[in-house]
């Protein structure tokens, strides 16, 4: 290899990482490890906001759900498994907010596999059938359609247990 063919691909090569480092640096401040919330899966967790709040942004609504309520509470609701940003700007469009949203599944979720059949259980000690994203869909609607059912019959609703002139 000529020298002059070394020294215009470092050349290259150089310009490439400065022009990666600046894009990596430009606009809004990028979320720290310390900026990390941890949310649970189908759980709610509450934050407060700043009072000069305009704008808030969610990065990926099926990952997280942020609902702003009175008084600047915020109330993040985990909805899928997986890491998404929260980014709260002023009228002026300032970031007040810059976080990171992570999603995790519950510390009690026992998961079974049966090849590639795959069950989740709420272990709070003893195991009960839980429905999570990522459950096989014969186990995920049969579960989810008797929870339905129950909640359905115990408010009046369903078919059993009901209660009226026959």
């Amino acid at each position: 290899m000529t020298s002059w063919f070394r020294r215009r691909t470092l050349g290259r090569l150089s310009a490439l990482a400065v022009a990666m480092a600046l894009a990596a640096s430009y606009g809004t401040p990028q979320a720290h490890a310390t900026d990390i919330i941890p949310v649970m899966l189908d759980q709610a967790r509450v934050l407060k906001l700043p009072a000069n709040l305009a704008t808030l942004v969610v990065g990926n609504p099926l990952i997280a759900d942020a609902t702003v309520q009175p008084g600047g509470i915020l109330v993040l609701t985990g909805k899928g498994y997986g890491v998404t940003n929260l980014i709260a700007l002023d009228a002026n469009g300032r970031v007040l907010v810059d976080h990171l949203i992570e999603v995790q599944g519950a510390p009690d979720t026992v998961v079974v596999y049966r090849g590639i059949q795959r069950e989740s259980y709420s272990c709070t000690p003893f195991c009960d059938r839980r429905v999570t994203l990522g459950d096989t869909p014969d186990y995920f609607d049969k579960t989810l359609k008797q929870t339905t059912d129950r909640s359905s019959s115990a408010q009046g609703g369903g078919a059993r247990g009901q209660l009226g002139p026959r």
